[in-house]
């Protein structure tokens, strides 16, 4: 057992878990800097919102929906010339990361809204009565009493992109799920397969707990 550890190509993992962790850090960051506007534009734009706008509205949810509804690894294939334009190559870590954002950024937004319409309405008209502008409201009362539902809609994202970077690695995008389709399919040598298999289950796991904490932090606040 020790042995067949032992030979395991263990810096070529080492490096494929390096390049799966940029991947996540780098497309989860564009996607909160992009993702949290996006929801909360859809959110104040709806029915009976503070800047309700149907053509607006029903415009973004339908870009919305439409990259929500492509499989990624439709969307990977379809963005390669974009994101070779965009990242310089259109297969590795740079060439994976804009299909990423992609894919992330609506499916995250979508949560976004969602959370700020759990927010009690008394809570924005009591903000409004003091006279606070629109900017005001969402940056004192809509993101901070959505905030749990916010962290708890980006921990969903996140796992959700640790799935799609292993998915990645089908077209050569680098990372574990790179290493698993070249070890463990085209080598046959499974042992590879499963350890590249456990690190993205502990992954996930850590992203779970590291989230479920980080929601009761805010909720608690």
């Amino acid at each position: 057992m020790m042995e067949a550890l032992a030979a395991l190509p263990w810096a070529e993992i080492g490096e494929a878990s390096l390049d799966t962790l940029l991947m996540l850090a780098i497309s989860m960051l564009f996607t909160l800097a992009l993702g949290l506007p996006l929801g909360v534009v859809l959110f104040l734009t709806g029915k009976r919102q503070l800047l309700a706008h149907a053509l607006l509205h029903n415009v973004l949810s339908f870009v919305v929906n439409v990259l929500r509804s492509a499989p990624f690894i439709i969307l990977l294939i379809v963005m390669m010339p974009l994101t070779k334009l965009i990242a310089g190559a259109s297969i590795g870590v740079r060439g994976t990361i804009p299909p990423l954002v992609v894919a992330a950024v609506p499916f995250f937004a979508r949560l976004v809204e969602t959370a700020l319409r759990e927010v009690d309405r008394g809570v924005i008209e009591a903000t409004q009565a003091m006279g606070a502008s629109t900017r005001q409201i969402v940056l004192s009362a809509l993101i901070p009493e959505a905030l749990p539902g916010i962290v708890a809609g980006l921990t969903v994202t996140a796992i959700a992109l640790v799935s799609c970077t292993a998915m990645s690695g089908v077209v050569g995008g680098g990372g574990l799920g790179d290493l698993a389709i070249r070890y463990g399919y085209y080598r046959y040598e499974t042992d590879v397969m499963i350890v590249t298999v456990v690190l993205l289950l502990l992954l996930v796991q850590i992203l779970q707990i590291l989230g479920d904490k980080l929601v009761l932090y805010c909720s608690h606040r």
